[in-house]
């Protein structure tokens, strides 16, 4: 199963090749979203390997979203640090006992992305429970896309981009440029879903381990550029005609190793808990029949034409605070091929 896995990943690294780049930060949502699905038990993994390319291409949602919808922004992370030393571990966990001790408005200011992530749960258990199979594709691919976003260090803090270190640029580096050199040698073989009885808990626990790795992202990045100076960390590619300034390869490369494994780890940790969440909230509504459900999507171009048009909504109810530049980014800066987003064909199972 371990090497079916790489060989699909490297299948469909190799075909990006041929892609244009069509947006930064949609690569890895995808990436992790149609991993998720491999890990579900037999009941649920007919349901979603049917419908794995509604899944993967639709991770991404929440990021087109967010300069057009109002609150569709502060989703995405939490900051943390801004609450003090010890906030993450004082931090009222339950949403009324957050607000309670620092307003709703402060909250939203700094993100709420723990709350949002048990929002969605619920919202994906009703949506199992009332049998509605498109609001279950739907709220799947998008709490997949916040449970990333919430395993990212930098999600996780008002430095969100090195911004208050001299780091700029750092926050695309670790999710973006890291996955895109280094994803193939990536191991993602995950455990079967497990059951979370405590869903608030594990959202603040994944917010949790993210943070703690927040320093050594900083801090090896620094002593990186101190040692290799700018001649050496940056370079150039071109990239749909135009040649553009990225991290070099030897830079990354380095920093990857200093790493030792972390954006591997987050990212297998982000699709084990996106598993771990969809069959929760499938048990918890019920263990209904997908099988039924398989019959009430049939036409998978329509549900994605019906996505679509979800994805433009009225320009009225636009957020009146511009977003600011890291929300909605994400693992990776491309875009799986879609001829490897057939249910029959990225991954192979054995």
């Amino acid at each position: 199963m371990k090497k079916s896995l790489r060989w699909g990943l490297a299948l469909g690294l190799s075909a990006l090749a041929h892609l244009p780049a069509l947006g930064w930060g949609f690569f890895a949502h995808q990436l992790i979203n149609r991993y998720a699905v491999f890990a579900l038990p037999p009941p649920m993994t007919g349901f979603y390997k049917r419908h794995i390319r509604f899944i993967t291409e639709n991770a991404v949602n929440p990021d087109k979203r967010r300069y057009l919808v109002q609150g569709e922004a502060e989703r995405h992370y939490i900051d943390i640090d801004v609450y003090g030393d010890s906030a993450l571990y004082q931090m009222p966990r339950r949403w009324e006992a957050a607000v309670a001790r620092y307003t709703e408005d402060t909250l939203r200011a700094y993100g709420i992305v723990p709350w949002h992530l048990h929002l969605m749960k619920l919202r994906l258990t009703e949506a199992f429970r009332v049998r509605d199979a498109g609001e279950v594709l739907r709220l799947s691919a998008d709490l997949g896309h916040y449970i990333g976003d919430a395993n990212v260090p930098l999600h996780t803090t008002q430095n969100y981009n090195g911004q208050l270190t001299d780091q700029i640029g750092i926050h695309g580096f670790w999710e973006s440029r890291l996955p895109e050199l280094f994803a193939a040698d990536y191991d993602f073989f995950l455990e079967r879903a497990r059951y979370e009885a405590h869903p608030l808990a594990r959202a603040w626990q994944a917010v949790t381990n993210a943070h703690l790795a927040l320093d050594s992202v900083l801090t090896f990045e620094r002593q990186l550029s101190l040692r290799l100076g700018d001649d050496r960390k940056y370079g150039y590619e071109t990239r749909n005609g135009l040649t553009v300034k990225v991290y070099s390869a030897e830079f990354s490369a380095a920093y990857h190793q200093m790493l030792r494994g972390q954006v591997e780890r987050q990212m297998r940790a982000s699709a084990q808990m996106i598993a771990d969440f969809w069959y929760t909230c499938w048990v918890d509504a019920g263990q209904p029949d997908l099988d039924a459900l398989n019959e009430a999507v049939n036409d998978a171009d329509e549900l994605q034409k019906q996505e679509t048009e979800l994805q433009n909504p009225d320009p009225a109810n636009a957020p009146a605070r511009k977003p600011r530049p890291h929300e909605g980014l994400s693992f990776g800066w491309r875009i799986l091929p879609r001829p490897c987003c057939q249910a029959s064909g990225w991954v192979k199972n054995d």
